[in-house]
């Protein structure tokens, strides 16, 4: 690959790493899967990246290959193996100004999210980052009417679990 093409890409991966992060957060319960997660999709970035062609914009396409490596990864390994879930070592690297109610809220929001399939978290996790539904289904491969409707089942599911 030429140094251009890399260099865009670094530039490209730096400036949205936050993405990759985040779907490693979803998919991931300890901070050393989060990273093998994370370096799997930047593994996958950078072998899609010479067929990117920019009829989306570079954060779209990047989360519709983040999620689909964390989804694809995760259903290949039929075993599960039992981690310490990194919320409950949070408190050895919380920030000071974190607000306790919100850290509460936060795992509980991320607990019931895991319980949900790989598709509806995909969904959740681009509602939560103000996606519109023109881009989510884009990203993920369904209709925009699909799309509202999957969210629509995913609330009323997620108030279930969250006030039982």
């Amino acid at each position: 690959m030429d140094k251009e093409l890399e260099h865009s890409f670094v530039t490209e991966l730096q400036d949205n790493q936050n993405i990759v992060h985040k779907v490693c957060t979803l998919y991931t319960n300890d901070k050393e899967s989060h990273n093998d997660l994370f370096q799997e999709i930047t593994i996958q970035l950078w072998k899609a990246y010479p067929k990117f062609r920019g009829e989306a914009k570079f954060s779209t396409w990047m989360y519709r290959v983040a999620l689909n490596t964390a989804i694809t990864l995760y259903r290949k390994s039929k075993r599960r193996i039992d981690t310490e879930d990194y919320e409950s070592v949070i408190f050895k690297i919380k920030a000071d100004e974190y607000d306790e109610t919100e850290e509460q809220q936060l795992k509980l929001m991320y607990k019931a999210v895991r319980q949900l399939g790989d598709i509806d978290k995909a969904l959740v996790f681009m509602y939560l980052e103000d996606k519109n539904y023109t881009e989510i289904a884009e990203t993920l491969g369904i209709t925009e009417v699909n799309a509202r409707v999957k969210m629509n089942r995913i609330k009323t599911k997620l108030r279930t679990i969250l006030n039982p």
